[in-house]
């Protein structure tokens, strides 16, 4: 499971030019499942990125999470995190893992995000969609498990 996660002040998905979620200061975070995960590592991720320490305190450092600010999250689906381009130019996406076992995936992450966060965005599973972000700082990280 590969997490690509952006600081910030808000964020929208649309599809077909509508918008299907869309925040405001919180984290974006994009998410590809792999063809090894399952739902046992999920429990481990969400605590992962809601107590991931990247939000400025009063001093300035990164004392905060996303439960600490009580900030939103947008989720979107992209599987292209996992994607391979160890030689060539076209990336390889074998290592994906297949879409209805993803969109499972996708949909328990989801909900195990909503237990903690109050305010859970996403975008449409499998879908083309355009994103529109503005980051916070910019901070990304990239969290792979």
């Amino acid at each position: 499971m590969k997490l690509l996660i952006q600081r910030v002040n808000q964020a929208e998905v649309k599809v077909e030019g509508i918008t299907v979620g869309k925040i405001s200061k919180g984290l974006l975070v994009f998410v590809g499942f792999c063809k090894q995960d399952n739902l046992k590592i999920l429990d481990k991720v969400v605590r992962k990125l809601i107590n991931l320490r990247i939000f400025h305190d009063n001093q300035g450092k990164m004392n905060y999470s996303l439960a600490d600010i009580k900030g939103e999250l947008l989720i979107v689906s992209q599987f292209t995190l996992c994607g391979v381009i160890k030689s060539g130019t076209r990336p390889s996406f074998s290592n994906a893992l297949e879409p209805e076992k993803a969109r499972l995936l996708y949909e328990e992450f989801v909900k195990k995000c909503e237990m903690f966060i109050p305010r859970v965005q996403t975008g449409k599973f499998g879908a083309y969609m355009t994103i529109h972000l503005i980051n916070d700082g910019p901070v990304t990280f990239q969290l792979e498990f």
